[in-house]
């Protein structure tokens, strides 16, 4: 894919070394020269253009007009949002993620503004944290959709319903996907006949409403 990253701080040098490491054709647009330096000793392999992202005509030079995916991921909300707009709405780019800053701000950042994905840190960090309070041996590492479909990862406890017991066996809820069992830090994709022992991490596709089962079956 195509990549332009608006913004090269640390979220954003981070997120294009990840993706030159897979593969992905990176620019990364960034106006701080220190960044600048940073950007072209960590992430030898992308482009990086010394100006300002919310410029269309430096979008342009980018290669926006090619472009997969724009991240805005600068640390000013209002920049990003234009940025987004831009590249939606001037430049009709397919994928458009933003980063939001201010939790105040999130409202802003929807498909309206040009935003297809505002990726909110504040919220994502409360949202681990009160799951990590509230589910105790259950946490929930993604969630899908605007039903709230779920990915969690869950201990079995010594004595829970479901210890030595094959996943086939096992009464979990509706909707609910064993996806993979960590065992000693070796992971498996598991089918009916899988055995769970105590202290195995399983991850699980679930609704909303599965959560709650699941913990108590895994407690």
């Amino acid at each position: 894919m195509q990549i332009i990253i608006a913004g090269g701080g640390k979220i954003g040098a981070h997120l294009a070394s990840q993706l030159c490491a897979d593969g992905e054709t990176v620019t990364v647009i960034e106006q701080r020269p220190d960044a600048i330096e940073r950007l072209r000793r960590t992430c030898p392999d992308c482009t990086v253009i010394e100006d300002s992202a919310a410029n269309p005509r430096v979008l342009e030079r980018a290669g926006v007009h090619m472009a997969d995916v724009v991240a805005a991921v600068t640390g000013q909300d209002e920049v990003n949002l234009v940025i987004s707009m831009l590249a939606k709405m001037e430049f009709s780019v397919p994928r458009v993620i933003a980063r939001v800053n201010d939790p105040a701000n999130a409202w802003m950042f929807t498909p309206v503004n040009g935003v297809d994905a505002g990726i909110n840190q504040a919220e994502i960090t409360v949202r681990f944290i009160r799951e990590g309070m509230n589910l105790r041996d259950m946490f929930t590492l993604m969630k899908l959709g605007r039903d709230e479909h779920s990915i969690v990862q869950a201990t079995v406890n010594p004595g829970s319903r479901v210890e030595n017991v094959p996943l086939s066996k096992i009464d979990f809820p509706d909707q609910t996907i064993v996806v993979a069992v960590d065992r000693n830090d070796s992971l498996t994709v598991p089918n009916g006949r899988t055995v769970l022992r105590a202290g195995d991490e399983a991850v699980l596709f679930c609704s909303r409403e599965g959560r709650d089962p699941i913990r108590r079956l895994f407690a």
